[in-house]
């Protein structure tokens, strides 16, 4: 009697599973969606500080959303910010390329704590407005290293960094804080930091209290400093819209995974002054600056804590 099974099984079993992968394997033909784009809008970042030296406000077009080439520069625009004097400061695209830049006078610094800026946009028939002020910001006593690892399985040793400030009593404040190695730029928009009271935004009552350790050991690239690494921690006043649009960012660009929330518009603080108009996004702010800029050298090193 002639065997009709293979491996266990019979042959109209394998006839029946061949036409299920058939079955299948025809679903692969691709299918293409049409994704409506939406309108281009004028996209704003723009931060003023009471820092020397020029300042930048820079215009760029919004792109699709899988459209990965570098944003366009929004070209031909006017732009200026007048304070609560009255007093104008242009902005000029020198290099025609989205940068619109004002350039000091010696000695002449843009912007003043406690004073309120006006942001003015005219572009491409429309008129885009921004409000910000410059509030207070403390000075960053020190910044020191101490050497470890960085994770308890690496092999490897580094200097983590810690600097420390006091926040200002009797207020509520919201500061940025950004880091560098060796003048290369660490807190990219992966990794935003804000803090609220030299905290997190409602943990405690923080006011007037030196800054939480998170918060001063956040300023760490992941593999650590090397000896020898120059390092530099600045922290900007901001506004409670700016800490909250930071926030918000920051909860957008790392939105993934399993259980990710569905891409929302981050607010912003630039307004079209005709509510028909297109709008716009991005954010306008000025800050305040302190920083500190220090080697990973002896001198600097601190004994490691138990």
């Amino acid at each position: 009697m002639k065997n009709n099974h293979i491996f266990g099984f019979s042959v109209i079993h394998l006839i029946l599973l061949g036409l299920l992968v058939l079955g299948l394997t025809s679903c692969e033909d691709p299918i293409d969606i049409d994704l409506q784009t939406g309108p281009t809008q004028l996209a704003v970042d723009g931060w003023i500080t009471d820092q020397p030296g020029p300042q930048t406000i820079k215009l760029t077009k919004t792109t699709g959303y899988f459209d990965a080439s570098q944003p366009p520069p929004a070209l031909g625009a006017t732009v200026i910010v007048a304070d609560e004097d009255s007093v104008i400061h242009e902005f000029i695209d020198l290099k025609n390329n989205g940068n619109y830049v004002w350039t000091p006078k010696p000695g002449e610094v843009f912007a003043k704590i406690g004073k309120k800026y006006l942001l003015g946009i005219r572009y491409e028939g429309q008129e885009y407005i921004s409000i910000s002020q410059m509030n207070p910001v403390p000075a960053i006593d020190s910044l020191v290293f101490r050497e470890g690892k960085p994770n308890p399985f690496g092999e490897r040793t580094g200097f983590r960094a810690e600097f420390y400030a006091t926040d200002l009593p009797n207020r509520t404040d919201y500061y940025w804080i950004r880091s560098y190695q060796n003048g290369k730029r660490l807190d990219g928009t992966q990794n935003i930091v804000v803090s609220y009271d030299g905290s997190f935004n409602g943990s405690a009552n923080t006011d007037g209290l030196l800054f939480i350790r998170p918060i001063r050991t956040s300023i760490n690239p992941d593999s650590l400093y090397n000896m020898n690494d120059s390092v530099k921690v600045e922290v900007f006043s901001i506004t409670p819209d700016a800490f909250y649009f930071f926030l918000q960012l920051s909860t957008q660009i790392n939105n993934g995974g399993l259980f990710a929330s569905p891409p929302a518009n981050v607010p912003t603080n630039v307004v079209n002054r005709n509510a028909n108009g297109p709008k716009a996004v991005g954010f306008f702010g000025v800050s305040a600056a302190s920083s500190k800029t220090v080697k990973v050298e002896q001198a600097n090193i601190r004994a490691k804590e138990d």
